[in-house]
């Protein structure tokens, strides 16, 4: 038996503390997701080995048959999983094993429900995935040797989960890692070689690297008797061991495909669609790429992993490639094998090396392909909508080539539905467009409830013109960057003047130059009574039941815009909005009849009301509730 030297004994960091409580106590449920997080692991070790000794083949130490093996023993109670692969060194052991490290433990505490079978679908999802041995181990032991290290700088980690684990030196004579697990009481049932074969064939059958566990053959007389002694031990491969995107489509089923999108998103969910295809020519590469069905937890983070597993010529070269793919497409899971690579390839290369900008174009073209084809389906591209619909509205601004295609993928509420879902698309608005409208109306507020409500939509629902209701807080940024859409221009309708062009009569128009002037006096008054508080009073036609609004110029940021900007420590220069009346109205009828201090008073409330009415805030809601108590008590 080997002697540990240097052993000591450290602590959990908290979160790891909190999580190992949870998996020993809590996450029963799909109990044997342990195995394939270990063959996971040990078949990335093996990943980064090889494309290690594409500069170095002396890592491989002549043992170049890369493999993960699984060893057990019923008697002991213990499961062995043990890689060939580039190994660890005491500080990455420390690391990896017993702090948070990039592990994403503590986000990883905060999505937990309480439900067992939810909880344990997470692990894996934010690589947690070693952890997951102490739901069927109370003791984990490791062993491992760093590739290309002397024999005498292996190290062994030891842990019974209970809040700290012991690290020691120890002499190994081969690389890569091993892990033991001592299985409890009620998970015995994992010693078994049935058991085992039957959960490497289904979680990790897709895995390129041979998965290998121990067969005994035993000799048999003439007679078909087992000869007593004569049994023999050797190492059959029990996965299918081939990188399934190089397999002809035809050949790979629905299950294959989706229990390989599981091992590269580390995740117990279907995925939503995927697409796979080959392409010959001047470029030379196989994508699959997949669209998953719940978003992984470091969406919004600008660190967060993102981009597809790269190989080239099925030589592994790095996790998350994110220059294949645009930002907005950052939920994309999937694999890319190109021979138009060098295989020294580094992420400094790729990002100047122009056949990569010539992939990722037909890799984005082929994302938006495979998400045009799954809106076919309103049930299943809901679900994605509902998921990454805020992530995709960040397309028009940074992929202007494509602005098009994404704008027809584009779902949103609007007054025809009057839901909170968004459902609609733009075609779907075009669609139902008034005969004589040219423009695609729109409304931006804070919330789906402030939109709807909006007093600067009372024209276009008495007129049965549509208007799209934006609430997302990407939202106004998003149309600043999508300008039209199948030739046809969007508008803001609380900025600019109001043109709802043929829908309304000549009759209509010469009306509403009539009234104008008529409440030219009154405008007149309004204005020196707000002073530098508006940059202008005007009788508006877009009003049927309030008695005013606030409008913005219009190519000025919206308030909804300015909010989030401010919010952001962004000083932004003031804008005075543009007050219009109704004419129609009683409180602008009875405005008209006051005089002195009275008239003043009533010109703010109208203002203030209106501001409010918009989702604004006012600089002094005091003095607005005065006036109005004033008002109401007169």
């Amino acid at each position: 038996m080997t002697t540990a030297t240097h052993e000591e004994t450290l602590g959990f960091q908290t979160e790891v503390k909190q999580l190992l409580h949870l998996m020993i106590h809590s996450l029963y449920s799909n109990r044997e997701i342990f195995l394939r997080e270990l063959i996971s692991n040990g078949a990335d070790a093996c990943d980064k080995l090889r494309y290690a000794a594409l500069d170095n083949d002396a890592l491989y130490e002549g043992d170049s048959e890369l493999r993960i093996e699984i060893d057990h023993d019923a008697e002991a109670g213990t499961v062995t999983v043990r890689d060939n692969g580039i190994g660890m060194s005491r500080d990455e052991v420390i690391e990896n094993l017993g702090t948070i490290a990039r592990s994403g433990t503590a986000e990883f505490l905060t999505q937990l429900s309480g439900e067992q079978q939810k909880d344990a679908r997470l692990i894996g999802q934010f690589g947690v995935g070693f952890y997951s041995g102490f739901i069927v181990a109370d003791e984990i032991i490791v062993r491992t040797r760093k590739a290309g290290s002397d024999r005498a700088e292996g190290v062994e980690w030891h842990s019974k989960g209970e809040g700290e684990f012991t690290v020691a030196d120890i002499e190994r004579e081969v690389h890569g890692t091993e892990i033991v697990l001592h299985l409890k009481e009620d998970a015995r049932e994992f010693a078994d070689d049935f058991r085992l074969k039957s959960l490497v064939r289904k979680y990790s059958d897709h895995i390129e690297v041979p998965v290998r566990m121990p067969k005994v053959e035993t000799a048999r007389d003439e007679d078909g008797n087992e000869i007593e002694g004569s049994e023999t031990t050797t190492w059959e491969t029990v996965n299918e061991a081939t990188a399934l995107w190089v397999r002809p489509k035809g050949e790979i089923s629905d299950d294959e495909y989706k229990a390989f999108y599981k091992h590269v998103a580390h995740d117990f969910n279907d995925p939503l669609t995927w697409s796979h295809n080959k392409v010959e020519g001047k470029l030379e590469y196989t994508s699959l790429l997949y669209v998953p069905g719940r978003a992984p937890f470091d969406l919004y983070e600008r660190d967060g992993a993102r981009g597809v597993k790269l190989y080239v010529q099925r030589v592994f070269i790095m996790d998350d490639a994110e220059q294949f793919l645009p930002l907005y497409l950052r939920f994309i899971k999937g694999v890319l094998d190109t021979r138009d690579l060098s295989l020294n390839v580094s992420r400094e290369l790729l990002q100047q090396d122009p056949k990569v900008d010539k992939i990722k174009s037909a890799l984005t073209k082929r994302a938006l392909d495979m998400l045009k084809k799954l809106s076919k389906d309103k049930e299943a591209y809901q679900a994605f909508w509902n998921t990454f619909g805020s992530v995709l509205k960040e397309g028009p601004a940074e992929d202007f080539a494509n602005r098009e295609k994404i704008a027809g993928l584009l779902r949103f509420s609007s007054t025809h539905t009057d839901s909170t879902t968004q459902n609609q698309s733009l075609a779907d608005y075009v669609s139902r467009m008034k005969e004589g409208q040219e423009k695609l109306y729109y409304i931006v507020a804070d919330g789906f409830n402030a939109a709807k409500s909006s007093p600067h939509l009372e024209i276009f629902r008495k007129k049965g013109i549509e208007v799209l209701l934006l609430h997302d807080r990407i939202d106004e940024w998003l149309m600043s960057h999508l300008t039209e859409f199948e030739g046809k221009r969007f508008v803001d309708v609380a900025k600019g003047e109001l043109d709802l062009g043929d829908v309304e009569d000549e009759e209509e128009k010469k009306a509403q130059e009539e009234t104008a002037k008529a409440k030219e006096e009154l405008v007149k008054r309004v204005k020196e009574a707000l002073g530098d508080e508006v940059q202008e009073v005007k009788v508006t036609h877009r009003l049927t039941d309030s008695p005013a609004c606030v409008v913005l110029p219009e190519h000025e940021m919206g308030f909804q815009m300015r909010r989030i900007m401010e919010a952001a420590g962004q000083k932004m220069p003031e804008v005075k909005p543009i007050l219009e009346l109704n004419p129609e109205h009683a409180l602008v009828a009875r405005l008209e009849g006051v005089e002195g201090e009275g008239f003043e008073d009533l010109a703010r409330i109208l203002l203030d009301q209106a501001i409010i009415a918009e989702g604004g805030h006012l600089d002094d809601p005091a003095a607005y509730v005065k006036r109005l108590n004033a008002l109401l008590s007169a």
